[in-house]
């Protein structure tokens, strides 16, 4: 029959529970690729005719910064958007993506 090494296996439980601990206690990296709000249950409204891109990748929920950058080069080379429907004409942005930012989406004309 072996002997069981008490010391041994406390000593080894105590240590990885407390590396456990530490590693939970650490902050997640997160991505500079893409902003992100302080709050991403906060609902925020953007005017898609004046926001740079970092604005609308920040408020627009499955909008990015290509996407943002996309809306910007449609906006310069079309004129301002009438309506948030006409965002289906920018390329990568689809009905789907109009509809659950309708409330996020405000239209001013200066």
């Amino acid at each position: 029959m072996k002997k069981i090494d008490w010391f041994g296996l406390t000593l080894v439980s105590i240590v990885l529970v407390f590396s456990q601990l530490s590693v939970a206690a650490e902050p997640t990296a997160q991505s500079t690729a893409e902003p992100q709000l302080a709050d991403s249950n906060m609902v925020t409204t953007v005017d898609i005719n004046s926001a740079d891109a970092t604005t609308l990748a920040l408020v627009l929920e499955g909008v990015g910064m290509a996407k943002a950058q996309e809306i910007i080069a449609h906006r310069e080379q079309h004129g301002k958007f009438n309506s948030a429907e006409e965002l289906i004409e920018v390329k990568g942005i689809g009905q789907a993506t109009v509809d659950k930012n309708r409330d996020r989406i405000k239209i001013i004309h200066k």
